[in-house]
């Protein structure tokens, strides 16, 4: 089954759709038959990994992984890495072109805390678990 990303004339996303199976692999027709601006789009792809349906797990072939990301309203499409990028989530985050997604400029820890990220100090800031009653 193929999906489709409508684009606005800045390349974002505005809809999402899913098309006819015989569309698959056709957008320039799609496109051409509306008169407006379509990219398919992989329904199990994230971060430029193609996931096996209904899993977390990667799937074996890769060679489905399509796009960088599932497209979502409000993504931007990027010709130049060829793949749906998600609204940065804070100035300070970098792309990475290979994944499509934001990146912090600080990791996130990996000591099993839960953390949120603090734009002003540009750091990860460690959240209170609530204290049951």
């Amino acid at each position: 089954m193929a999906h489709f990303a409508l684009l606005d004339e800045h390349n974002i996303v505005t809809f999402v759709t899913v098309g006819r199976d015989e569309d698959n692999g056709k957008e320039a027709e799609l496109s051409a038959r509306t008169g407006q601006t379509y990219k398919q789009t992989s329904y199990n792809t994230r971060g430029g990994i193609y996931y096996t349906p209904g899993t977390s797990t990667p799937d074996p072939d890769q060679s489905k992984a399509f796009r960088k990301n599932y497209a979502g309203i409000g993504y931007a499409y990027d010709a130049t890495i060829d793949g749906f990028i998600p609204p940065k989530p804070f100035a300070s985050w970098l792309l990475n072109t290979t994944t499509g997604l934001w990146e912090p400029p600080v990791p996130y820890p990996t000591d099993g805390k839960v953390y949120r990220w603090d734009e002003d100090t540009q750091s990860w800031v460690e959240i209170d678990p609530p204290q049951a009653p």
